[in-house]
């Protein structure tokens, strides 16, 4: 195990099953890498020292018994973002003001300790997740490992940096948006978007009115696979119950000759937005890989019609739910309580509509399944920008420049389908980009296998970047 990184989560939990190094070790490096990084990247929230090396010292006696090898993570060092309750521990998602522990621990997290995993702490995240960024005033301001000077994204942007700059070899994060996608992208990192419900929200029966799911981050397509079996399955309070799959075995697996189709055309926005060259070259590029790996490649775009009309109501609805939570709602950022304010408005007839609209969307949006098997789009129109470049403005300027940053994502949060963000190169000063694999529901097995054979060519793990205090 290398002492500076963290390696993959995979490579991690065999090396402890072999009894090559203990959860104990690995723990104490991982918190000392997390120190380290606290004042350059600042991913964390929370850290979760004591309790972590309690955990890894159990995880060892275990280790060192016969029943070690049943729990596939056992004694893996992971984080969770900070929407994310750990018992004992507060959930202040982003958020200034004093917040009580939680008494219980979210359905995914009790799957990940079921697995055998230790949890280290809880990863930054904007305020409510609302935002392409992760900055905020509760917290200060999360960077790019890549280049310190640019945010990671968000707003599972704490646990991108983390998996990035190897602090730890894989991280939960959220996606309601393109929360785990977007940041991914930015942070050259693999981010799986699950179908709705694959993954619990519990103690939410569903998470922004059934737009938010939660998914991993990992630096290789297996390692994501790996984390998201881990975390997968339900709570009996939950609204949606997906068919299990195995991601992990979908990774070892040949996608066979797949029907992909280019899109580069945005969903309509009524705002104005520019795909960046150098990500149109990047995107492109890609697919011409895909080509030469034997798939049928061709652009055509899904008919999103005016899908912005069943996100927004959803999405502010969901800020007045959470906002609810919050102990002294004055100190919540004035965009924060504009979005709560038309989620007050929004949340009766308007979101009724919306969620009855999900079907019709299905339908016409789905139709492209009828002739290709998986999308490719960008996952973002621009690179990463610096890091302060939306945190200070106003609502409706926040909204525009987040809308022309990060166009491609959003709709599939409607439609409550798979998505996964595959590496795409690096632009500019060495800065990351992504591209995005979109399927139908249930299609996470489709966009694994492909996303792995895609890996295999490209080889984007080999890739780290420079120490972050050398980044700036």
């Amino acid at each position: 195990m290398t002492a500076d990184r963290a390696d993959g989560l995979a490579a991690t939990a065999r090396a402890l099953a072999a009894g090559d190094v203990s959860s104990r070790a690995l723990t104490e490096r991982t918190l000392a890498r997390i120190e380290a990084s606290q004042p350059v990247l600042n991913a964390f929230k929370l850290v979760r020292a004591q309790a972590a090396l309690a955990e890894a010292d159990a995880a060892d006696r275990e280790l060192a018994s016969a029943d070690g090898s049943a729990r596939p993570l056992l004694g893996v060092p992971l984080a969770v973002k900070d929407d994310t309750d750990i018992a004992g521990e507060p959930t202040a998602f982003g958020c200034r003001g004093d917040f009580p522990p939680k008494k219980e621990d979210a359905e995914s997290v009790r799957r990940l300790r079921a697995a055998g995993a230790v949890i280290v702490g809880k990863t930054n995240t904007c305020e409510l997740g609302q935002w392409p960024f992760t900055e905020g005033p509760g917290f200060g301001d999360t960077r790019n490992p890549w280049h310190t000077g640019h945010t990671p994204g968000g707003s599972s942007g704490g646990s991108a940096a983390a998996v990035a700059a190897g602090l730890v070899p894989a991280a939960l994060g959220s996606d309601g948006a393109g929360s785990v996608r977007i940041p991914a992208a930015w942070t050259h990192l693999v981010g799986i978007k699950p179908q709705r419900g694959r993954i619990s929200t519990w103690p939410w029966p569903e998470s922004f009115n059934g737009i938010t799911v939660n998914g991993p981050l990992a630096r290789t397509v297996a390692d994501a696979a790996l984390l998201l079996d881990a975390a997968s399955g339900n709570h009996s309070g939950d609204l949606h119950k997906p068919a299990a799959i195995s991601a992990s075995e979908a990774a070892t697996r040949d996608p066979g000759r797949l029907r992909i189709a280019l899109s580069l055309r945005m969903p309509f926005t009524a705002t104005p937005k520019r795909l960046h060259p150098v990500v149109r070259r990047k995107v492109m590029v890609l697919a011409d890989r895909l080509a030469a790996l034997g798939h049928d490649v061709e652009e055509a775009d899904p008919r999103y019609g005016q899908i912005g009309l069943d996100f927004v109501p959803r999405a502010t609805a969901g800020i007045t739910d959470w906002a609810r939570e919050v102990p002294d709602p004055h100190l919540l950022d004035p965009r924060t309580r504009e979005a709560a304010r038309l989620g007050r408005l929004l949340g009766g007839a308007p979101l009724r509509l919306a969620r009855r609209a999900e079907a019709v969307l299905h339908r016409r949006v789905g139709a492209i399944f009828s002739t290709y098997d998986v999308v490719l789009t960008p996952t973002t129109a621009t690179p990463p920008p610096r890091v302060g470049t939306m945190a200070a403005l106003s609502g409706w300027r926040t909204d525009r420049a987040m809308i022309a940053a990060c166009p491609y994502a959003w709709t599939w949060n409607v439609l409550g389908w798979p998505g996964v963000n595959v590496p795409a190169g690096r632009v500019g000063d060495g800065l990351p980009v992504g591209a995005q694999l979109l399927g139908p529901a249930g299609g996470e097995p489709v966009l694994v296998s492909l996303a792995a054979q895609l890996e295999a060519d490209q080889r984007w793990y080999e890739q780290w970047p420079a120490h972050p205090a050398q980044a700036s």
